[in-house]
């Protein structure tokens, strides 16, 4: 299947023409790319990417809500809005997840029965990816959100990384069933109980499991999980640059430094931060990719592959499939109103 990406290229720190040097190298792959942007500062481009002028950009504004509302010609609203009117398959935003999660909301809006949506990121941890959810989206949430939540990093685990039967953590203070705050033990309860043929609830799990392998998912509240994303982004970029430090601080340790460079070199590519591509925004009509305001095109290229990946998977559809037969849907009527507004009081802005 031909799919066709819409790029938001404004709000990264290195400015659009890398995120449009990002769209070059998924383009060579194979991969459609629609560009909104500022086209002065993009350029020429080949065959394959279509630069839509979008200078406007609200990345950076503090009410990502009203801005959405309030700026229909943004370019990450109008990257949105081509999704949402069937002329990309998948958006894909170089800036703030704040006005990536808004414009979502409001122009391709909630998929049906998902009270939110939750932002979930592949960890690279060698020899066993996590992924990790909400881990930012949502500050406040309720037992039942994190359900959903168990349940779309299931599908995104099956769908994306060839995970067959994931296993599903919540991530708490203790492992026992009684521990955590209410939201989670209540959680847990609910997991437990139910019949889940598409993964297996493996029950709590604390901080120092999220990289031992004991689960493929880890679900959270976005204020906990985007803490618990950026301590590890920090540790493994410091111990990459401890080890760098150490191979070149004598003329031994340069030597032997040589000697392991492929290895080493493996390593820091296989925790690369930039190799997931970035964060995707789950629970919506059609599926959303947010990168990190940092990345390099190769971060980029990455989320436009990804996304092009999970489209080509059916994410959306095996994810409503999943909760569906789990019994997790919201019926209708229920406490939150299927509206575009939903999820945006409780999102805290974060460049990420």
């Amino acid at each position: 299947m031909s799919v066709t990406v819409a790029l938001d290229a404004n709000g990264a720190d290195l400015g659009p023409a890398e995120v449009a040097a990002g769209a070059v190298i998924a383009a060579e792959l194979g991969v459609k790319v629609r560009i909104f942007g500022p086209a002065d500062q993009i350029g020429d481009l080949p065959d394959g990417i279509e630069i839509v002028d979008a200078p406007v950009s609200i990345a950076k504004d503090p009410d990502p809500a009203r801005a959405a509302r309030s700026t229909p010609e943004a370019s990450i609203v109008q990257a949105a809005r081509a999704v949402a009117e069937g002329q990309a398959d998948a958006l894909v935003s170089a800036g703030a997840t704040g006005a990536t999660l808004a414009a979502g909301l409001f122009e391709i809006k909630r998929a049906r029965g998902i009270y939110r949506p939750a932002l979930a990121t592949p960890v690279p941890i060698p020899g066993s990816p996590v992924t990790l959810l909400d881990v930012g989206a949502n500050v406040e949430v309720r037992s039942e959100h994190l359900v959903q939540f168990a349940f779309m990093g299931a599908a995104l685990a099956t769908t994306v990384l060839g995970q067959q039967l994931p296993r599903v953590a919540l991530l708490s203070n203790g492992s026992e069933a009684s521990r955590g705050t209410t939201v989670v033990v209540d959680a847990g309860e609910q997991l437990a109980a139910g019949s889940h043929s598409s993964f297996e609830f493996v029950g709590n799990i604390e901080g120092n499991d999220l990289a031992a392998d004991v689960a493929d998912v880890i679900v959270t509240d976005g204020f906990t999980g985007n803490i618990a994303l950026k301590v590890m982004e920090g540790i493994s970029q410091a111990v990459v640059g401890g080890v760098r430090d150490a191979a070149t601080s004598s003329a031994r340790a340069k030597l032997g430094g040589a000697l392991l460079r492929p290895a080493l070199r493996g390593f820091r590519d296989e925790i690369d931060p930039e190799g997931p591509g970035g964060a995707y925004m789950l629970g919506l009509r059609q599926l959303a990719v947010v990168s990190h305001g940092r990345f390099t095109r190769y971060g980029f290229s990455q989320a436009i592959l990804l996304a092009a990946r999970a489209v080509n998977g059916d994410l959306v559809g095996r994810t409503e499939a999943m909760l569906e037969a789990g019994g997790a849907l919201r019926r209708a009527g229920g406490a939150e109103a299927d509206s575009p507004s939903g999820g945006v009081a409780s999102f805290s802005p974060d460049d990420s």
